[in-house]
């Protein structure tokens, strides 16, 4: 038994996920619908268990890094430095879409479309109620994801979240700024934190094992349930969403790294696994444990650099659901009801894609609510929404993992400049985010 373990482990990290990923579409195939019912539970596990750990970590790394951070390096030079290249890479995201929906013209249908009967549309929040959601009322209710609302009465009530990140990097910060200024009086709790930042790492390769059994339950289940009848009539949405994907990712992300004198190979081997999980999750979140794993074992960037980075990119980094998508959405539905966009919208298009992604950092399926920021301020219809939802799975799987590319994209660009980056390691190209610690 032991001897097959020990095999199973040494088996690279990507072919495990990748042939899960294939086992899985094949059980999902031959099972149809029933293969959620069998597998999709082991799916579901998969994602609890790696939710489950994302809070501590981020938590417990963001302390740890804010005050080792302080001191040695400007936190607010660092900060701004990342964003500018959020919002350099969300532009060029934006580009993408609106170009690969230019060319393939993916509105260009010969049959009527329906909305889903399913869809919700979403409300938008304002950027006050945003912000102020960064701070939260409780901090125990934003460890733990609960938050409030209005119930039928009007009376103000506890729910439970779906898990933004960033009220846990403000208070994890603020608690990290505090013993700075402290100093030696907390000494032993700045090492206690940095001991807890270790356990919750140690768990998260624990977890992340269990990635290839949590990739067979999700891809049975999606591909049971969608078939092809779904994805037929919006085909040709599905192939420009995922070339524009494909492209931004392979040429902007390389052309970036290959500008910064980094061989985009690497990366991609690197990245791998977080990649791989991203797809599968269909969540930023849930992938954060294996994309900020991948930053710091597999690529090199500085840990407390990367603990700070990387949740604050899984909140506000969205390139494939804050700007590819977004802008093809608005392409789509021009084609559609034949009514060219003019460059003015084109211009509304980019510009509310790039801010709105900032502006809805933290809320629950951003993808619809940047769509519905960027068609509202295009003076497009939102109708385009309730067409695609019914295949809102398929898509957001490729969006997630550009999100989550840019995650770790951004991170390493940003430590290559400032002198963050380990270069032995980033050119070593582990693909392993598991049980085996670095070197």
């Amino acid at each position: 038994m032991s001897a097959i373990v020990a095999h199973w482990f040494r088996i690279p990290f990507w072919q495990r996920v990748m042939g899960a990923f294939v086992l899985g579409a094949l059980a999902g195939w031959a099972f149809g619908p029933a293969a959620e019912t069998w597998f999709g539970p082991l799916g579901d596990l998969y994602v609890t268990l790696i939710k489950m750990i994302a809070v501590p970590l981020v938590f417990f790394a963001v302390i740890n890094a804010v005050s080792s951070l302080h001191g040695q390096r400007s936190i607010a030079a660092l900060g701004g430095r990342t964003f500018l290249w959020f919002a350099i890479t969300a532009v060029l995201a934006v580009a993408m879409g609106l170009a690969v929906g230019t060319v393939l013209q993916p509105g260009v249908l010969q049959l009527p479309l329906s909305v889903d009967p399913d869809y919700v549309p979403r409300d938008v929040p304002s950027v006050v109620q945003v912000l102020l959601g960064v701070v939260p009322s409780n901090v125990f209710h934003a460890l733990t994801g609960i938050g409030e609302a209005k119930n039928a009465a009007g009376e103000t009530v506890l729910k439970a979240g779906k898990g933004s990140i960033l009220p846990v990097i403000f208070v994890a910060a603020l608690i990290g700024f505090a013993m700075v200024k402290l100093g030696d009086k907390v000494a032993l709790a700045r090492k206690l934190a940095g001991e807890a930042s270790e356990i919750s790492i140690q768990i998260t390769r624990f977890v992340l094992e269990m990635t290839p059994l949590g990739t067979f339950g999700l891809i049975a289940a999606l591909v049971g349930n969608y078939g092809f009848s779904q994805l037929l009539p919006l085909g040709s949405f599905v192939l420009a969403l995922y070339l524009a994907c494909t492209l931004h990712i392979v040429v902007t992300y390389g052309g970036l790294l290959l500008a910064h004198g980094l061989n985009p190979l690497k990366f991609f081997r690197g990245a791998a696994p977080g990649m791989q999980v991203a797809f599968v999750s269909s969540s930023s979140f849930a992938s954060l444990p294996s994309s900020l794993r991948c930053a710091t074992h597999n690529l090199g960037v500085d840990k407390d650099y990367a603990a700070f980075a990387v949740p604050l990119g899984a909140s506000i980094k969205m390139d494939g659901c804050g700007a590819i998508y977004p802008a093809l959405c608005a392409v789509f539905i021009s084609q559609y009801m034949g009514v060219p966009m003019s460059p003015e919208q084109y211009l509304i298009v980019l510009i509310a894609s790039v801010l709105g992604s900032f502006g809805t950092a933290g809320v629950p399926g951003t993808a619809v609510v940047m769509a519905t920021v960027v068609l509202t301020a295009a003076g497009l219809p939102l109708q385009v929404i309730g067409y695609l939802y019914a295949i809102d799975r398929v898509l957001d799987m490729m969006r997630t993992m550009t999100n989550v590319t840019g995650q770790m994209l951004v991170p390493v660009l940003v430590a290559k400049e400032t002198g963050l980056l380990d270069r032995a390691t980033y050119d070593a190209a582990s693909t392993n985010v598991g049980i085996e610690e670095a070197a």
